[in-house]
């Protein structure tokens, strides 16, 4: 290695060193990572829009990749096996940071063509690749004994087990199988009704319910018993408490009280969510996500203060010998390509931001970039407060057009663009540094791991839009089936600021419940979620995570322990990819108006209840059954 690299990475040889020299970037893994992407791209999406969270691809990518190129072609190569998992991250990313913006253009009711959708995704992505990649040496490199970058270690950890990957694989596959299954069944043939619900005796407008929705289940399982029990928490203070609380005390007021156009007496429970526990919802997910950013604030200038002083300190190389693990795109290409997506963001024809809104995606981008990837070598991907930088960047795009006269329609979508490319730029760089972390570990070649995110990124970009006109036109965006929370937020924040013509006492009772909330000790983001979103998405949420709880108290041999919760975490991630994927095929089948044979419903809430019971069993079974060899160390 050059001398001017830092000590540590001198002493530190990967699991692959420079000397070595495997197959990466071949035509299997392009191809199987372009699948992998538009995959868990379409999932993630999908799940995003329902849940308003996504959950990391890179070890179930990783898993099956194994599986595949090892088992079936026999590919011995460690280092494919990371660019199909880089290039998957990077599409599924970019299709999470879509989704917690974009959609919020089809609830506005706009005219949405695929070629915006497909704008704003690439521009983004790509942004947040180039941007990551001079931060490489600094974050990855450097300050590699400091920096964990736990799913990034994981992965590597996972990778470097490859023996374990045609188990691994098959673990998903099963689970993939039996979630698409579950919802072929129930929402597809519409064999059984996915969602139970019922009302609590002598408790007027309470209710309780549950989507039976494997995809929940998984989701519960891999965020854990306490986010979990948090979500459930803020869906029953909704839905035993607000509602019925709400219905109460206007019980006796014919008049209707705004933003309702009826009176309260005549609404029932779902009436009083749509038209006023959305909007305390709305408000407690905009100041828990500032919250969020606020907390991390010491780590924000700690992490944009040590950059700067690596960036002033670092003697960046020319373009002279570097050694097959440590060399990067050119920096004359990252520099270049920067400059010519701001050009083409200020020119476009496509979503107007002007010069403006260009030179904020580069002030805010850059900045928020900048904390986010190194933040996420702190705390990990899940940590990282994108919901609060989007929404910082939101308040100050929109402010700032409103000052200068960029108002209206016009003016409302230009800042709703510069938030959406940066949102994607944060999540792909995010998702990212946890990749290049993987590629540090086990001697991938950086330049090589950069095109293959450049790849994830097109292609995520190129399917995404016709993927939400799919699922807007066969569900619709911010109804029960596809309540897209963060959306929803950001459609209500910039309307807000442009036009006021918002509840703002609503948005203030939800507001003043985060801050509650945060006292109480509770992380108030995720219970703002709950609040916002029907309590019939949490309760199996909150299932999953109780399953969870169960397998990490199942043995006191610590080793073993972990195993299980890995080959559940590897069956719950298949259980999401295999839901939320034919959630897409049926709207795909919507969309072209492909009739679906068996459109009537053939049992009552018992059949649904008594199936996803089963699924649970299946997901404990199988974690279960796991031994202490195989842990996989995520």
């Amino acid at each position: 290695m050059s001398k001017d690299q830092d000590s540590r990475s001198d002493i530190f040889v990967p699991y692959i060193p420079s000397s070595k020299s495997l197959p990466e970037i071949t035509l299997f893994a392009v191809i199987l990572g372009i699948i992998l992407a538009i995959v868990f791209g379409a999932a993630n999406a999908y799940l995003g829009l329902v849940v308003g969270m996504t959950v990391s691809a890179s070890i179930p990518s990783a898993v099956i990749s194994m599986g595949v190129l090892r088992g079936i072609f026999r590919r011995n190569s460690i280092l494919e096996n990371n660019i199909v998992q880089t290039m998957t991250t990077a599409g599924e990313a970019a299709a999470g940071g879509a989704v917690f913006t974009i959609p919020a253009l089809f609830l506005w009711g706009m005219d949405i063509h695929v070629t915006m959708i497909a704008f704003i995704v690439i521009v983004g992505g790509l942004l947040g690749v180039l941007m990551m990649v001079p931060l490489r040496r600094l974050l990855i490199v450097k300050e590699h004994d400091t920096l964990p970058y736990p799913e990034g270690t994981a992965c590597a950890e996972v990778l470097k087990t490859g023996e374990e990957g045609g188990t691994g694989a098959l673990t998903v596959l099963k689970g993939f199988a039996i979630g698409g299954l579950f919802k072929a069944l129930g929402d597809g043939l519409m064999l059984f009704k996915t969602e139970i619900e019922t009302g609590i005796y002598r408790f007027k407008n309470a209710i309780v319910g549950m989507d039976t929705f494997p995809a929940l289940l998984g989701v519960g399982y891999i965020i854990g018993p306490s986010i979990a029990g948090q979500m459930i928490a803020g869906g029953l203070l909704a839905w035993v408490v607000m509602i019925p609380m709400i219905g109460f005390f206007g019980s006796g007021n014919p008049n209707p009280i705004f933003p309702s156009t009826d009176p309260l007496p005549t609404l029932d429970a779902w009436g009083i969510w749509d038209n006023y526990i959305r909007y305390i919802g709305a408000g407690a997910v905009a100041a828990g996500g500032i919250i969020s950013l606020l907390r991390t604030l010491p780590i924000l200038y700690t992490s944009l203060r040590d950059t700067m002083v690596s960036v002033s300190q670092n003697k960046l190389r020319a373009d002279g010998a570097v050694e097959r693990i440590d060399k990067d795109l050119a920096m004359k290409w990252i520099i270049g390509g920067s400059l010519l997506l701001l050009i083409i963001i200020a020119i476009n024809p496509v979503i107007h931001v002007g010069l403006l809104g260009a030179f904020a995606i580069l002030v805010l981008g850059f900045l928020f970039v900048t904390v986010s990837s190194r933040l996420v070598g702190v705390v990990g991907t899940s940590s990282d407060p994108i919901s609060g930088m989007t929404i910082a960047t939101l308040l100050i795009v929109t402010l700032a057009f409103k000052v200068s006269g960029f108002i209206g329609t016009t003016g409302m979508l230009a800042a709703l663009g510069v938030s959406a490319i940066v949102c994607v730029a944060l999540a792909v760089s995010g998702d990212i540094s946890q990749d290049l972390k993987t590629g540090f570990l086990v001697g991938s070649t950086p330049w090589k791991q950069q095109v293959g995110m450049m790849i994830g990124v097109l292609v995520s970009g190129l399917v995404i839009g016709w993927i939400l006109i799919m699922l807007d036109d066969a569900y619709g965006m911010g109804t029960r089936d596809l309540p897209a929370p963060k959306a929803v937020l950001m459609k209500i924040l910039v309307q807000g600021l442009m036009e006021g013509k918002l509840p703002w006492d609503l948005i203030f009772i939800g507001v003043a419940s985060a801050i509650v909330i945060e006292f109480l000790g509770l992380n108030s983001l995720v219970v703002a979620v709950g609040i916002y979103l029907p309590i019939h998405t949490s309760a199996p949420i909150m299932i999953g995570g109780a399953i969870r709880w169960l397998i990490d108290r199942s043995s006191t041999d610590h080793q073993l322990k972990n195993a299980r919760i890995d080959r559940g975490i590897l069956y719950a991630s298949g259980l999401i990819a295999g839901e939320s994927l034919i959630g897409v095929v049926i709207a795909l089948l919507i969309f072209l108006k492909i009739p679906i044979p068996g459109n009537a419903l053939i049992s009552n809430g018992l059949l649904p209840l008594i199936l996803f019971l089963l699924v649970c069993y299946t997901l404990w079974h199988t974690s279960f059954k796991a031994k202490r060899e195989d842990r996989l160390e995520s």
